[in-house]
């Protein structure tokens, strides 16, 4: 909601604020509903309708719905433990995988408490929220660079070489593994005054973890919302704190002075140790000069055209040449060649994603 300093936005903002409060005290109920569970359900098997374990939950699935809600009304449900295994793509990651009936609790979860926090996000928090994302990112990341380096120009002549300004560009250094449990919980808890709900985030929180009272599995739902709820501390200090009007989360800042830049993330890296007890990535936080092109949500960025990422070429080349060798089927073939195409397509790709159809119709698909 956008309060525009009128009477009656005023009046308006107050009275959502009052509405607001009064939900949070009595969200417990709203989670194990069974309309709230047969919509976290829903969530939880698109895309995979077809595996083995959603296939044996439907097959009484009225009864495990139920069964589901009468444990979390009576705070008898307890989560199985996590499946881990190895991603390599491109570099190793431990992602961990919870049982389709709790990750059904995760949807409900997230079902009710997203909207109360989705309101509290900055505009440009864009990492897994509705109409925001990978896309919204990239386009508010060329706004900011028009406004930056004043649409490209140098002493009134637009020069796509030269462009004026600099990002920071920040990453954070074990994000998942490093959230502190503690920290996380308080606030939350400044939002939801719930009982029910915070013991319910904890059993989610605790379970699988590898440090006591740190860390959260990466593949979660509810961790990379979490993730959101954790950062957004950061996202308030950078924007109301710093006064940084080029910022987009996850996370870059845009400013036409490098010595501004090198301040704030002296002041970044101060706030994340004391507040949020995480710190920036030594060789992966660094200002460069818009000029060079930045690298940002797979795409390499110039002025006035984007490039693909390599390891974003070779996802696809990858996937050609598993099929090949029989170790991918057609229609898996097909499903990621379009996710590709649909990506690919807002970078300066014409040739490239000619070369690949051609190759992919060689397959007839």
């Amino acid at each position: 909601m956008q309060i525009n300093g009128s009477s009656d936005g005023r009046i308006a903002h107050y009275f959502w604020l009052v509405i607001y409060m009064i939900t949070y005290n009595n969200l417990y109920p709203r989670i194990y509903s069974v309309f709230n569970l047969a919509l976290a359900w829903k969530k939880a098997r698109k895309g995979k309708t077809k595996k083995d374990y959603v296939i044996e939950f439907e097959k009484d699935i009225l009864n495990n719905l139920l069964t589901l809600q009468e444990e979390l009304k009576n705070e008898t449900y307890k989560p199985k433990p996590l499946e881990t295994f190895i991603l390599r793509d491109p570099k190793t990651r431990k992602i961990s995988k919870s049982d389709f009936r709790d990750r059904i609790v995760h949807h409900a979860l997230c079902n009710i408490l997203e909207p109360i926090f989705d309101k509290i996000f900055i505009y440009d928090s864009c990492a897994n929220r509705k109409n925001k994302g990978n896309l919204f990112a990239i386009k508010r990341f060329y706004y900011f660079i028009k406004k930056v380096s004043r649409n490209g120009k140098i002493n009134g002549w637009f020069n796509s070489n030269q462009i004026k300004g600099y990002c920071l560009k920040a990453d954070i250094k074990h994000y998942f593994q490093e959230v502190d449990h503690n920290i996380l919980i308080r606030i939350i808890e400044n939002k939801i005054s719930d009982n029910q709900t915070m013991n319910l985030i904890k059993l989610i929180l605790i379970n699988g973890q590898e440090k006591e009272e740190i860390g959260m599995p990466l593949g979660n739902l509810t961790s990379q919302f979490f993730a959101n709820i954790y950062l957004n501390k950061l996202d308030y200090f950078v924007k109301h704190k710093l006064k940084a009007k080029y910022y987009v989360d996850d996370f870059i800042i845009l400013h036409s002075s490098k010595e501004q830049l090198i301040k704030w993330k002296e002041q970044i890296t101060n706030f994340l140790k004391e507040e949020l007890r995480l710190e920036l990535h030594p060789e992966k936080s660094r200002i460069i000069s818009l000029s060079r092109g930045i690298d940002f949500v797979g795409f390499r960025n110039f002025y006035y055209h984007k490039l693909l990422r390599k390891r974003n070429i070779n996802k696809i080349l990858i996937k050609i040449g598993q099929y090949k060798l029989g170790n991918l089927t057609k229609e898996n073939l097909f499903e990621s060649y379009q996710g590709w195409q649909a990506y690919a397509k807002w970078a300066d790709t014409y040739r490239l994603r000619a070369i690949i159809s051609k190759e992919i119709d060689y397959f007839d698909l």
